[in-house]
């Protein structure tokens, strides 16, 4: 059975394997032993803390195999960003240039720099490895995070946005950072994609320009890509779209890859997830059964998986089988939500 449990130190060879699986472009986790240690530590922090308002913490959590308790994917959410440190995106917005004496009116896409999304919780390090896609394990891997944010809603923010991964070519380059930030660097875009995921994007936006920029000054290739997502990220960004998240014309300063956002009441497995007490029984589910997102309720030893099920307005069955994978026992509460009926899957 998959399931989604927090990470733990134990993981640290695991995730260093999936930080090298996941190449150029996936800034949120570096290619660096001991960055990622720092990230792990500070996950497994966070989810025994008990602070009850948005930090900038980030909780890490891992799909595994409980038949084999091997690590299949990643993913995480940051409560709150840009509290530590400046949180930049380009807005693309509109100037407009006209003359009424000699009947001219041109429109300009432009990119401002800004700092709109500060404070925003965001969903973050979503990663399937390439063996193991194919079995659902994606769409579980991204949303049990909002079952999570439901439980402990105190932890977050009122927003939720998600960084999509950016285009880049056969080459692993980015011909947004080839036709606009490398003029103001003096390095390759796999060495800046390193600072970025190493916590130093702030250093890139402090040497970017401060003036709106033009889009249509920009090589061809760097505007084609504005808004475009990696093949690989696709899925993710058609699940998300699927809950309720929506493009706002925000893109990446690095990559110029889509921001989505929306608001935990906007997200559907938000939403619509609710309490029910846990009846254990063994009595198989019949053919036709709906499929639910299910988790326990607890933060540091938070459990979540799918499965068929038919709860009532207060309790639901569930087998032993599938209690022991969410570590409850009869009369716990458990959080639930129904999967859509054609769920995007990784």
């Amino acid at each position: 059975m998959l399931r989604i449990r927090p990470i733990s130190m134990s993981d640290s060879e695991l995730l260093q394997t999936i930080a090298t699986e996941s190449g150029t472009g996936f800034t949120s986790l570096p290619d660096d032993a001991d960055l990622l240690a720092q990230k792990i530590e500070r996950s497994v922090d966070a989810l025994h803390s008990r602070e009850q308002t948005p930090l900038p913490v980030t909780y890490l959590f891992v799909l595994e195999d409980t038949s084999t308790g091997e690590v299949l994917g990643t993913s995480g959410v940051t409560a709150a960003v840009g509290l530590d440190a400046p949180w930049y995106h380009y807005h693309i917005g509109t100037i407009v240039h006209a003359s009424h004496q000699f009947n001219i009116h041109n429109e300009f896409r432009t990119l401002y720099l800004c700092n709109d999304y500060t404070g925003s919780s965001e969903l973050c390090s979503l990663f399937l490895r390439p063996n193991f896609r194919g079995r659902g394990g994606g769409g579980l891997l991204s949303r049990s995070r909002f079952l999570f944010m439901a439980e402990h809603p105190q932890r977050f923010s009122d927003r939720i946005i998600a960084e999509m991964r950016g285009f880049t070519d056969q080459h692993d380059s980015n011909p947004f950072w080839e036709g606009l930030g490398q003029h103001f660097f003096s390095m390759q875009y796999q060495q800046a994609d390193f600072l970025t995921g190493s916590g130093n994007k702030v250093v890139i936006a402090e040497l970017m320009p401060k003036h709106p920029i033009y889009i249509h000054l920009l090589p061809p290739e760097a505007q084609a890509i504005i808004g475009k997502v990696h093949p690989n990220t696709e899925p993710a960004c058609r699940l998300l779209r699927s809950e309720g998240f929506r493009y706002e014309n925000y893109v990446d300063i690095f990559d110029a890859g889509p921001t989505l956002a929306a608001r935990p009441q906007e997200v559907r497995a938000i939403r619509n997830s609710r309490r029910v007490e846990v009846v254990i029984d063994d009595t198989p589910m019949p053919p036709d059964t709906r499929g639910y997102l299910i988790s326990n309720t607890r933060c540091e030893g938070f459990r979540c998986t799918q499965a068929k099920l038919n709860p009532s307005l207060n309790r639901v069955r569930i087998s032993r089988e599938l209690a022991a994978c969410l570590e409850v026992s009869a009369g716990d509460p458990v959080r639930l939500v129904s999967l859509p009926a054609r769920s995007p899957a990784g």
